[in-house]
């Protein structure tokens, strides 16, 4: 299918006033994405007023390249509701039958989706869809209609030749093949079988379960809109610049200088005549009778008197009242929100805090981090030939603190099923997540789903459909929440990244959109790679190439080579195999999750791309330096340097 572009327009008063509050279109700017790879998308946030939404929808249509245009929200019984109203006009012809296969498909997942109003049609070269407001309906209905576009544009652009090859497979086609599950099947339950009993779930599936349970703490939001400032931002006229304070009356040339104000000093009340100053620091109070700061840039000094203290200065520009002054309350006056929206980055909230006088600190989830098996040794102990080092542990505490969390304990269990059950129980007494990486795969030493069980946890899925990171499992038990990671570390690595990182945040309080990794397009510099079974999510390195994010696949990506982090900005998001489609090629565009972003100053020309693509990401990576205590080679990254020596056991600070 050839690049098109799709437009998602969320159409709700409340997203309007506050973008960050929109779920539903990004969600759905990921669903896109995520089935398309070669798919460009244009958004926009419009409150329910059916002029505003009717230009827009209007522009978009006019557009050669829009191809698709999906609203959500707006489509209810409530007063406002107008999308159905504002889209039917702008439409050529209705597709009544696309609209019931959605509300069909909707009504078996709620009986609520009788509610909904939404149309689909043709506009000219567009096909209009509507979709409800919620995050959960956007998923479902996209789902419905994912499969059914490619074909529903060929027929509209009237390329023959696609719609031919269509009816011809569908003449041709017996049996539909199932979702692929692997292993194939899962287990019965009897003692013979030797099948995982959880079925495979998809990415955002998986996701949306977590978040449908974690609870948002939603209090600290709440007192933070509702706080309004106790003073003035500043409290009183300050200097903007280093210069001259004076009365704006008194015209350029010189001028006395009665004395110097710094910040911290009072209210200067002597009286001001018009060819007098004060000489003034920046952030300090203007004196009681000037209204006006001449920056010292514009000015001459003339004279300073016996001791050295300037006397006599040139006004070189006309003064004017209120030149380089902030007035009393100009940044935030008392009375005033402190908090415009709603951000939960401690930093702004902190910052803000300070800046009206409160001391508040911002609470967090409390988080515990634990590495399961009895061959693990801790880095800096002695190396044993039947024995590996624990990089987990490492790995998550620092991806923790580089995410502004805090680790309250850590701790390494042995394979037993008493110890971990015990051990698990008084960790939930303290904290409110455990983060556990391996144990909840099908080994017979794999007891961490027995030890939820024994504790009354609800295991609400034990597989995802993806690579690495398969065997990740989520259990909860009232306002606790257990995250089983894989043992591998890369597996460990991206499963922390797609979902324990995104539930922290919003049980911390995160808006929705927020919580996940940002994502963007990138361009693959590899000749070719083959796809795998299961969705896989590759680490790369990213580079800008005029304008371009073009990314290589930083070398062997198996599971367990810890390797494949280094220098890796992104996780790039490529699709299963399937008989159509068994690799993918440089140049072919897919989605990619950002693990960090300075990449965004990695500019290089194509010549110096092709001359170092080849030799960036050998099994001995460039840059290598010797340990001094094991002879092992590692290497030293910026981001995730101390994670990969921890890995060699190497327990030195770099």
């Amino acid at each position: 299918m050839e690049s098109i572009t799709f437009g998602v327009l969320t159409i709700s008063d409340s997203c309007y006033q506050e973008p960050a509050k929109d779920s539903s279109g990004p969600r759905l700017m990921s669903l896109i994405r995520a089935a398309f790879t070669n798919a460009q998308v244009v958004a926009s946030v419009l409150p329910d007023e059916r002029d505003l939404i009717q230009r827009e929808l209007r522009k978009w249509i006019d557009r050669s390249d829009v191809r698709v245009i999906i609203t959500t929200g707006g489509t209810g019984f409530a007063p406002r509701d107008v999308t159905p109203e504002a889209t039917k006009p702008l439409l050529d012809k209705e597709c009544m039958q696309m609209s019931f296969a959605i509300a069909l498909a909707s009504l078996k997942k709620t009986k609520f989706a009788a509610l909904s109003r939404g149309l689909c049609g043709i506009a000219g070269n567009t096909l209009v869809l509507n979709f409800p407001g919620s995050e959960r309906a956007v998923v479902d209905c996209f789902e419905v209609v994912q499969e059914l576009l490619p074909h529903a544009l060929s027929l509209i652009s009237d390329n023959v030749k696609l719609v031919q090859a269509t009816h011809e497979a569908m003449q041709t086609e017996t049996v539909a093949s199932p979702r692929h599950v692997c292993p194939h099947k899962t287990g019965a339950g009897d003692a013979n079988d030797r099948n995982s009993p959880y079925p495979m779930l998809p990415v955002l599936e998986a996701l949306d379960i977590i978040l449908q349970h974690v609870q948002r703490h939603t209090q600290l939001e709440q007192q933070l809109m509702n706080l309004q400032s106790p003073v003035h931002i500043p409290p009183f006229r300050a200097s903007i610049k280093d210069g001259y304070a004076m009365k704006s009356t008194g015209f350029a040339g010189s001028k006395r200088v009665l004395g110097c104000i710094a910040a911290g000093d009072g209210i200067e009340p002597h009286p001001l005549q018009e060819d007098e100053c004060f000489k003034i620091n920046t952030g300090a109070p203007l004196p009681e009778h000037a209204d006006c700061v001449v920056q010292v840039e514009d000015t001459k000094l003339l004279q300073r008197d016996k001791y050295g203290e300037e006397s006599l200065v040139e006004i070189l520009v006309e003064p004017t009242a209120g030149l380089d002054v902030r007035a009393i309350g100009h940044d935030m006056a008392a009375g005033d929100k402190v908090f415009p929206q709603f951000d939960a980055s401690p930093v702004v909230i902190n910052s803000l805090l300070a800046a009206v006088g409160i001391q508040q600190s911002v609470p967090k989830p409390k988080i515990a981090i634990i590495s399961t098996g009895s061959e693990l040794l801790a880095p800096g102990q002695p190396a044993q030939p039947d024995k590996i080092f624990d990089s987990n542990s490492s790995m998550l505490a620092a991806l923790l603190q580089q995410f502004g969390f805090d680790c309250e304990q850590q701790h390494v269990l042995v394979d037993d099923l008493s110890s971990t059950t015990i051990n698990l129980d008084k960790l939930f007494d303290a904290v409110d997540f455990v983060i556990c990486s391996g144990g909840v795969s099908m080994g017979d030493k794999d007891f961490i789903k027995p030890a939820l069980q024994h504790l009354q946890f609800k295991l609400h899925f034990g597989r995802v459909n993806m690579k690495p990171g398969k065997p990740f499992t989520f259990a909860s038990k009232s306002d606790k929440y257990f995250f089983g990671l894989p043992g591998n570390p890369v597996s460990a690595f991206v499963t922390f990244h797609l979902f324990a990182l995104p539930a922290i945040r919003w049980a911390a309080g995160w808006q929705r959109a927020q919580c996940s990794l940002p994502v963007v397009n990138v361009s693959l510099l590899n000749e070719s790679l083959e796809l795998d079974a299961r969705p896989e999510y590759v680490r790369a390195s990213v580079t800008s190439i005029n304008g371009e994010l073009y990314a290589i696949v930083t070398g062997d990506q198996i599971s367990s080579r810890l390797k494949s982090i280094v220098r890796a900005d992104v996780l790039v998001h490529l699709p299963a195999r399937s008989a159509a489609r068994t690799t993918v090629r440089a140049g072919e565009i897919f989605p990619a999750s950002i693990l960090r972003n300075d990449f965004i100053s990695n500019y290089k020309s194509a010549s110096e791309v092709a001359k170092n693509t080849k030799s960036a990401f050998t099994p001995e990576l460039q840059g290598a330096s010797e340990c001094p205590f094991t002879g092992q080679k590692t290497f030293k990254t910026e981001s995730f340097g101390s994670i990969f020596v921890l890995f060699l056991g190497w327990n030195r600070q770099i």
